[in-house]
Parts: C-alpha cells; structure tokens; sequence
C-alpha cells in the first residue's frame, strides 16, 4: 500500500506562479521560461510537449530545484522544489545517465530505496517498472529498452507522490515504448502524478489526461488532444487553387489558419461546414477534401513562428480557446 504523507489531498501537486527563467546577461540574455503559470491536479497525467528550444527542459529543472526561478514560484505538493524532493515526495527520469557497473538491477533499486524515508518495496517498484525478469541481471549488461525500464524502476523506488518523466521514451523502438508505457499507466493508476515530456505525440495523445504545449517559453496551449486539436482547427480543408490567389481565405467561416503548398491551399477551420459552404459558393471546390487534424498538425500550428501564414488566428493571445496563461512579464 501506498505510503501516506502529510500533503496527501491537500491542494495541487504543481503550481507555477508567474515564473520566469532567463540564461545570458543583458543583450545576449535569453528567456528560456517567460512567466509561466500552470497548475497540475493530484492524479493527473500531463504531457509537456515544445519544439526543441521551447522551454521544456528548463520547466522540469525548475520543476526539480535543479535550477532557480528568477521570479515568480514553484510549488510541489505544498512545498518548494528542494523540500519535496529531500521528502521523497517527487521522483525524476531525466534524459542524462549512464549504467552504473557491476552491480545488478536489484541491487540499485534497493540501495536507491534505502535513501529515501519511504520507499516502495523492492518488489514492487520492479513489477510496476516491469523490470522483475531480470533483476538479477547486471544493469551495464542491458539493452537500451532495459535500461530505461531500470531508470524508470528508480524513479519509483521512493514511492513518490510525483513522477517527473523527461524524454522516457527516447531511442526506443516501438515495442520497448509500448512495454515503458503499460508501466507507467499502472503507476498513474495507483492515484499518482504523472509529467512527462516528448517528441512522440503520438504517446502524448494516447497516455496523457492533459497536454501543455509550450512555444517560446510560454504555455501557448494547455487541454485535451481534442481540445487542442479544436484550438488549431478541428478540421483540415484542403482545394486546388488552380492558379487563383489566396488572399482572403484567412477570412472564411470558421478558418483559423491558412498554408498554402504549391498550388493548392489548406484552411484550419473549427468550422469546416461554414468554411465548405462558402467555398462552394465562390466556386472554389476543385480537389476539395475535408480530414479531421491531428494532434500533429496542431502542435505545428500553435508553435509556427509568429508571422507563419500557417499559425492560427489569436494563437499566443488570452483569447486563444486552448490557452490559460499567456501574459508578458
């Protein structure tokens, strides 16, 4: 059974206030987090996505205490990054790490354990990581698929309340990352929390309860793949232009975005009956087809650069229908 501690069921296991992170001096200074707030309820399994560069990285450094805000607040749990962690309320899988020699899957899992106040049974953490088979095995002897188990098996050896995931799945094949993700599904599913990011959206989408994309250091979107997916444009219109212009297709019914590839133009629309009605009217059907978007085609939309023809309309704006925290620091 669970351990319980003295934070359990009292308020949200993230909260970020107005936080901000910058790297560099005066004219060179970069802002890698540009006032975030973002909360995080007990239970929830939320994915973090960003291009490269967005800010990810630096959210979960600040998330950890590996690094410091310059203002604003992170909390966990109640308390501040550094309390939660020395508490063994928060466990990590971060990108960087390498096996450590001569000694075997067991034997660190339990050394891990021994340093937290409550930790998981052995056993347990090995089960739920899905690594029992071989925990007798030495870690240094592993495939990569293994070894990521391993690091995951770790994370949990505190039996944390939180569980910070960076990049989990990176370098896998496809049958190691389902196997990963069947682990931590049965985590989330003792009423633990979950914050992971990656590049796979398809595992955003299939293992998160919520998705929070970042752009330029701000949460640009934050919901349901659903509702991120509407926030884009639900759907995809698509017709030849058979050498018309396309100035004015932004101001269709229900268009929200515009791209145009070679001779032939793609509207996001959160309305595409609106939006084929009017093209049938103005007589611009040729090659017309109507797709639903994919998480895919959202994510590019809502991290385009800000003068890209394909960024939806009111994308990084409050009244962006996807987006929470949007404002200048």
């Amino acid at each position: 059974m669970k351990q319980t501690t003295g934070t359990a069921e009292r308020g949200p296991a993230v909260v970020f206030t107005g936080t901000v992170k910058t790297f560099g001096r005066a004219e060179a200074a970069v802002r890698a987090v540009d006032g975030i707030d973002l909360e995080i309820g007990r239970g929830e399994t939320v994915a973090l996505l960003g291009r490269n560069g967005a800010g990810k990285s630096t959210t979960i450094s600040l998330l950890l205490g590996l690094n410091d805000p310059d203002s604003g607040t992170v909390r966990l749990l109640g308390r501040s990054p550094d309390e939660a962690v020395r508490a063994g309320l928060v466990g990590a899988m971060l990108q960087d790490g390498r096996p450590i020699p001569r000694v075997t899957v067991r034997e660190l899992v339990r050394f891990v354990a021994s340093t937290y106040p409550h930790p998981m049974p052995v056993g347990d953490a090995l089960a739920l990581a899905g690594v029992t088979a071989y925990a007798d095995r030495r870690v240094d002897k592993l495939s990569g698929g293994q070894t990521q188990r391993v690091r995951f098996a770790v994370a949990l050896a505190g039996d944390p309340e939180l569980v910070v995931l960076d990049e989990p799945t990176a370098a896998l094949d496809v049958e190691a990352r389902r196997t990963f993700w069947r682990s931590m599904r049965s985590f989330a599913g003792r009423g633990n929390t979950v914050l992971f990011s990656t590049h796979y959206l398809e595992e955003a989408d299939e293992n998160a309860d919520r998705i929070v994309v970042i752009d330029r250091g701000r949460i640009v979107a934050d919901g349901s793949g659903d509702r991120i997916r509407g926030a884009a444009g639900g759907s995809l219109v698509s017709f030849d232009l058979a050498g018309a212009p396309s100035d004015g297709l932004e101001l269709l019914p229900g268009v929200v975005g515009v791209e145009v590839r070679a001779d032939r133009a793609l509207l996001r629309t959160d309305d595409s009956d609106a939006t084929v009605v009017e093209l049938a009217r103005i007589g611009a059907v040729r090659g017309l087809s109507v797709s639903r978007a994919t998480l895919e085609d959202a994510f590019l939309a809502l991290t385009a650069p800000a003068d890209s023809p394909s960024r939806p309309v009111g994308s990084g704006s409050a009244s962006h229908p996807a987006a929470r925290s949007e404002e200048t620091l």
